[in-house]
């Protein structure tokens, strides 16, 4: 899935969801550094828990961040899969 982010230095978010885990996590362009640790620490991890960890994380007082974007890209990738 492909999210297009808001609020943040960050302008997509790519992902793929195997069996409600988490996988290929890539960001274009915000935090290089930064957003590769995220990827790599939410690799193989269940949408569930990604979402509960990171929904709310907060970036100078933007209200959202990088991480929050996640949680809302993997929000509306389970609307988007519900019958």
């Amino acid at each position: 899935m492909k999210y297009t982010t808001s609020g943040v230095c960050a302008r997509e978010i790519s992902f793929d969801v195997e069996d409600n885990k988490l996988k290929n996590v890539s960001y274009v362009a915000g935090c290089n550094g930064n957003l590769q640790a995220l990827s790599a620490l939410v690799e193989g991890l269940d949408i569930d828990t990604v979402i509960s960890k990171l929904q709310g994380i907060d970036c100078k007082q933007k209200g959202t961040s990088c991480a929050d974007q996640l949680a809302k890209a993997l929000i509306e990738y389970k609307a988007s899969t519900v019958n």
